[in-house]
């Protein structure tokens, strides 16, 4: 079996799990502004949330941080997977 370049796995798991957690910011920040608008307009009621308010903004942090976090998390288990992929292959 060939061997995995460690580093070059590592990126592209970086990659894809970074995207993936484009998409998840994507969900949560304008799912939770959709709710709040929501319950402001008063057509859902809810008692997580008071509506529009600052907490709705700082959602939208969540676009920066979550493929930060979701590409960290790629990259070491990139490099793990990899890794162990190599001492099997031996």
């Amino acid at each position: 079996m060939k061997k995995l370049n460690i580093l070059h796995y590592a990126k592209l798991h970086t990659a894809v799990w970074a995207l993936l957690g484009l998409l998840a910011g994507i969900l949560y920040s304008f799912g939770g502004l959709l709710i709040d608008t929501l319950v402001t307009l008063g057509w859902i009621t809810s008692a997580e949330t008071p509506g529009l308010s600052y907490g709705t903004l700082l959602a939208f942090q969540a676009l920066i941080g979550m493929p930060i976090l979701f590409a960290g998390f790629g990259f070491l288990t990139g490099l793990l997977g990899a890794f162990l992929y190599n001492l099997v292959a031996r």
